[in-house]
């Protein structure tokens, strides 16, 4: 079943909401409804997809666990049919499920219980790195692009937004091409969780710094364990193979 509100046809911003609660679907949608968007919810994942498909939403909040497909498949799907934002709520804090789920293509996740202060902050944040990202990729083609940055073994093309180790491209999700992105322009220089966090997602509350430490763990899979050093306590620094080589453009 689709229940919709919004704010009518004055909107600019569509929301998808998939959870199976409608309790909390409900008052997901109210709220982000008071924020001028239109809002979308489904209760199944099979609902979701074909929602996705027909409205191209701007962002997605979806539940982890749904009735016929669980939230995984639906980010996967919808991520093969349209690359969207994806915001993922999870009722485990298991960080094996958070892994999964950014290897999926989410780009956030939330673990339930969660303040609708929060999650509309983390919403904003997600839809303003796409915009950014948007205007980024606008400007490239405009004008002359930024050379590729190479560091020890490793290559990030910031025009086209891609990656390479040695011969071999990684594919990263965007907020994954953001996070590597800032730990290495400034390699060997220990970053805070606080500041990847402020200048990756756009958020400034200490609340959300366990999304800095899964993302990097999902770098870590990607590009290797050997890149990102953890300084305990305080953050993480870009580690380049091959020693002092800092970066240079190709």
């Amino acid at each position: 079943m689709m229940n919709s509100t919004g704010s009518g046809a004055g909107g600019s911003t569509t929301v998808l909401v998939v959870e199976d609660e409608p309790a909390i679907a409900q008052a997901i949608a109210h709220r982000f409804s008071a924020e001028g968007w239109r809002v979308e919810a489904a209760g199944d994942g099979l609902t979701g997809v074909a929602a996705a498909a027909r409205l191209h939403p701007d962002v997605v909040v979806l539940d982890v666990m749904l009735p016929g497909i669980d939230g995984l498949e639906v980010c996967r799907r919808i991520q093969a049919d349209r690359p969207v934002p994806v915001l993922m709520l999870t009722a485990r804090d298991d960080e094996t499920d958070m892994l999964i789920g950014l290897g999926v293509g989410a780009d956030d996740y939330m673990t339930k219980p969660f303040s609708m202060r929060e999650l509309v902050a983390r919403t904003k944040a997600l839809l303003r790195r796409t915009e950014r990202a948007a205007r980024a990729a606008e400007l490239a083609q405009a004008a002359t692009p930024d050379p590729p940055l190479v560091i020890g073994d490793v290559t990030v093309d910031r025009a086209q937004r891609r990656v390479l180790r040695g011969d071999d491209e990684v594919h990263l999700t965007p907020t994954e091409f953001d996070l590597l992105l800032a730990l290495a322009g400034s390699p060997r220089t220990v970053l805070t969780r606080e500041r990847l966090l402020a200048e990756v997602w756009d958020w400034v509350d200490a609340s959300g710094t366990r999304t800095v430490d899964s993302h990097v763990k999902a770098l870590r899979r990607k590009l290797g364990p050997d890149l990102i050093r953890t300084v305990h306590g305080v953050g993480y620094a870009f580690e380049p193979a091959g020693g002092g080589q800092e970066p240079e453009d190709a």
